[in-house]
């Protein structure tokens, strides 16, 4: 019941089939052509809050993708130096209220992410604007999303998450050094990551008062597929409302940041507590696979 309540006052909706373990996300394949509605600009924003809200895109066919091969690059730029930047995705809710913001860093080496956007428009979406600007971090490519039936911005979290990882295994694909600094590059990646992340040690919670009607809730963990979906299951799972939030793909980790309430208040310490804990609980318990049962 808590479930349900929780859901009804974010308006999400979570199907039968979602669990808090979920399994990987599609990986969805580009085709076809895009530019028919899209212009190119040169502007200066920022990043990014998340409104998470009912939302459906259209069922698409799965398909993993296989490890990663040496390919051209997405019209970009590979580089001639040792030192592979650090992919950045973020997904940005606030900035358009009618539109959907994507932004996706991985130093100077994309290019125009023709690909990128026939594979979104896969996802039954249209971008009907792309940016580019330039800072001391590199080259920022920003899409305007809306849905293809509606005309509206994206607002389930799985559907959020849909795009996220299509835009990473993109990524892998057309930029295979991105793998080494990508936690999907373990799995589909050319070259898997180095080092593993320690969760325990990569994982930092915090909650803090925003006002009498909300508090700010930060999570920093080590990233993986479908974990947008799971962090707002988890919150919704104990009738906290999640207003909106901010989601980071920064290399191999994730950092979220949700505006949160209980019935309209900001979450009082005894609450704030339980959150905390059950989502340290499900961040850092050791995975166990099935087979071994």
């Amino acid at each position: 019941m808590a479930v349900a309540m929780a859901a009804c006052s974010l308006g999400l909706h979570f199907s039968d089939k979602t669990t808090i373990c979920s399994s990987v996300p599609a990986m969805l394949k580009a085709s076809s052509s895009l530019f028919d509605s899209t212009s190119i600009t040169t502007t200066y924003t920022k990043s990014c809050y998340i409104h998470l809200h009912k939302s459906r895109l259209p069922s698409s066919g799965i398909t993993i993708i296989p490890r990663a091969a040496p390919v051209s690059v997405e019209d970009g730029n590979q580089g001639e130096t040792d030192t592979i930047p650090t992919p950045i995705v973020i997904i940005d809710q606030d900035s358009d209220p009618d539109a959907t913001i994507v932004e996706i860093t991985f130093g100077d080496r994309l290019g125009a992410l023709l690909d990128t956007m026939n594979a979104l428009r896969n996802l039954g979406l249209n971008v009907v604007k792309a940016n580019v600007f330039l800072d001391s971090s590199g080259k920022h490519n920003k899409f305007s999303i809306t849905k293809a039936d509606t005309g509206r911005k994206v607002e389930d979290p799985e559907d959020l998450e849909a795009i996220r990882l299509t835009i990473i295994n993109n990524l892998l694909q057309y930029h295979p050094e991105s793998s080494s600094q990508l936690a999907l590059g373990a799995a589909f990646g050319l070259v898997s990551p180095k080092e593993e992340v320690d969760v325990d040690i990569a994982t930092h919670l915090t909650i803090s008062d925003d006002g009498p009607d909300r508090s700010l809730l930060y999570v920093e963990t080590a990233d993986r597929p479908g974990l947008l979906v799971d962090l707002v299951k988890i919150i919704t799972d104990i009738n906290i409302a999640v207003e909106s939030g901010e989601f980071d793909t920064e290399g191999l980790l994730a950092k979220a940041k949700f505006h949160v309430n209980y019935k309209g208040k900001a979450i009082i310490r005894p609450l704030q507590q339980v959150l905390v804990n059950s989502l340290r609980y499900f961040l850092t318990r050791p995975s166990t696979e099935e087979a071994s049962f």
